[in-house]
């Protein structure tokens, strides 16, 4: 009798501690999340103290949509909308160009490529991710500039297209790795279970593999959208950083670019540094809504 309650205080004592270690990582975990959720929320508070004053002041709507950036004039002009188009225009073509490539690489080296060949990709991939902007940047000025203004005749290659270009290389790495780590959690069995139906290997990987990683897929879009909209430093060195309205071949400025060009030298309290903290707060709010719409549509896909 008593060797059985010596077992079952033995038993009770061993739970305890995989439970109390469990515990204590929960809270860990939960602590770690809350400090994330907490360093957002005061970014965004810090964005709306700062920016709103200068909203205020210049007004909405002369704000969002005036054409005309001169913040140091004699009459200063805060308009935005050249940064805004500009930072739509970039991005969506940096994703055109990027996103394909990236996805069939991805695709490739996941499901077509030797091990070998995709070790040493990987690798150059990896490289690639690891190299400072300002190194893509003196690239783009050096080699891609020069190009431009050749192959097109155009009296400046620092345009947007440079930047297009630039940006589309600098989110293939991130489109890529997320891409192949989606594709290859695609369980083996859904692909043997289709080429045992007949499908050819190529049916298997667009009409299921692809489908099958179709939200690790789409979380590779949204951080390659991400790294575009908020590039600043490659971008001030190949798109000329002038206050245009977007053309391909023409100087431009992007939001990011706004704001780390003119705020070294704004005054504290001035309106021009309130309002490169409104040109901030737009950009923060701007790829919250991206983000978000893209999670709306995962999310009902996923319901469907």
């Amino acid at each position: 009798m008593k060797r059985g309650l010596v077992l079952d205080d033995f038993e009770r004592t061993r739970n305890r501690k995989p439970r109390f270690y469990e515990k204590v990582i929960h809270g860990i975990f939960l602590m770690l999340g809350l400090i994330t959720v907490g360093c957002v929320l005061l970014i965004t508070i810090y964005l709306i103290i700062s920016g709103i004053p200068a909203i205020k002041e210049i007004d909405l709507i002369n704000f969002l949509f005036g054409k005309e950036w001169a913040s140091t004039a004699a009459e200063p002009k805060y308009g935005i909308l050249p940064f805004i188009l500009t930072s739509v225009y970039g991005t969506t073509g940096a994703i055109l160009i990027g996103v394909p490539i990236g996805f069939f690489a991805a695709v490739y080296l996941s499901k077509i490529a030797s091990q070998k060949l995709r070790s040493v990709i990987e690798a150059a991939v990896s490289l690639l991710a690891g190299i400072p902007s300002v190194v893509y940047g003196l690239v783009g000025m050096l080699v891609l500039v020069p190009a431009i203004r050749e192959l097109f005749h155009v009296p400046d290659g620092a345009s947007l297209l440079a930047a297009i270009v630039v940006l589309a290389v600098m989110i293939l790495p991130n489109i890529i790795k997320v891409s192949i780590t989606a594709l290859d959690a695609v369980p083996k069995e859904y692909e043997d279970a289709s080429l045992a139906l007949g499908a050819t290997p190529i049916e298997t990987i667009f009409k299921v593999s692809v489908p099958a990683a179709k939200s690790g897929i789409a979380a590779a879009v949204v951080l390659g959208v991400g790294r575009a909209i908020g590039e600043a430093m490659a971008v001030m060195m190949v798109a000329g950083n002038v206050a245009n309205m977007p053309s391909l071949f023409q100087s431009v400025r992007f939001l990011t670019t706004a704001v780390s060009g003119e705020m070294a030298y704004s005054s504290p309290g001035s309106l021009q540094r309130n309002a490169l903290f409104s040109i901030a707060l737009i950009l923060f709010l701007f790829i919250m809504l991206i983000n978000a719409t893209l999670n709306f549509f995962l999310k009902r896909d996923k319901e469907k």
